[in-house]
């Protein structure tokens, strides 16, 4: 939909930043179905709008404050990109560390099987939740934003068991790839966009696997075979089963897990703050807002 001023003492930039948080829609959508907002029900809302001179002060103060905003989240999203890819890096040096005693194979002749989620219809609410790719973060499993099935036989069949590893085989460029490890924190299944991988635990290690997997050169080798489709990447079961992989000795794998497990901590520290600063900049973009269409921006 295009929103036009029909007066032209009404700056285009000042209605944008109206629609942009200084007036809820909520009360102007429709459609239980599909909620959509349409002209009809846009064309109540009212707006008020001081002289064209005003209009322009406060868009040019929203405009720098802006500008600061983003950059202060721009500088934040950097600071963890660098922690998470430290963290990364020290992975595929400990495992340099144990070349000597690891086998060169592939993700396909040290797992045993590879089975894609459920095709079904997910829904708001049901007998279970199903987890889907943005559920997958970080290497563990986000609980927010849930879907849920009422199949029972997708229950039956795809309930995840504790150590499962999950991997998103369908997603941007960016993202296509990222594994996460299931720890049985409530029951649940999984949806077609992920694949869940088998394995011998006898000398494979979940977590060993699952960080593995987010490695950067694992990350890379995907990316580098992965089919693309418009704004989307796929790497299949098949192609999954070729990714080269370092294996070293079971004893071995525990030592890097361990090691990695007490770095993760100041990581998850990082991760917190970083959640805390983003909500505090959403806070302070919406006060802004708010102050600006209550004639209290100065």
């Amino acid at each position: 939909m295009v929103v036009r001023p029909k007066v032209t003492d009404l700056s285009l930039r000042y209605v944008e930043y109206f629609f942009r948080g200084a007036v809820d829609l909520n009360g102007v959508i429709t459609g239980a179905a599909q909620p959509q907002i349409t002209r009809k029900s846009l064309a109540p809302v009212r707006i008020g709008y001081p002289p064209l001179e005003e209009q322009q002060r406060i868009v040019a103060v929203l405009d720098e404050a802006f500008e600061g905003l983003a950059r202060a989240r721009a500088h934040a999203e950097a600071n963890l990109q660098n922690a998470r890819e430290l963290l990364a890096l020290i992975f595929e040096h400990e495992l340099l560390k144990h070349r000597d005693v690891s086998i060169q194979t592939t993700i396909g002749e040290v797992c045993t099987g590879f089975e894609y989620g459920t095709s079904s219809k997910s829904q708001p609410k049901g007998k279970m939740p199903v987890l889907r790719m943005g559920n997958l973060q970080s290497g563990e499993i986000d609980w927010s934003d849930l879907v849920y099935t009422d199949s029972d036989a997708d229950i039956e069949k795809l309930k995840l068991i504790d150590g499962d590893v999950l991997f998103n085989r369908t997603n941007s460029l960016e993202h296509v790839g990222k594994t996460a490890i299931y720890r049985g924190d409530m029951p649940a299944i999984f949806a077609g966009y992920l694949i869940r991988v088998h394995y011998d635990k006898s000398n494979l290690l979940p977590d060993f696997l699952n960080m593995f997997l987010n490695s950067k050169s694992a990350r890379d080798y995907g990316r580098s075979i992965s089919g693309k489709s418009v704004n989307q990447a796929n790497i299949s079961a098949s192609k999954l089963k070729t990714y080269p992989i370092i294996l070293p000795s079971v004893r071995a794998q525990e030592e890097i897990v361990r090691m990695m497990e007490s770095l993760r901590g100041p990581l998850k520290d990082l991760e917190v703050t970083y959640d805390v600063k983003m909500q505090d900049l959403d806070d302070l973009r919406q006060s802004l807002l708010q102050k600006a269409f209550a004639g209290e921006l100065t």
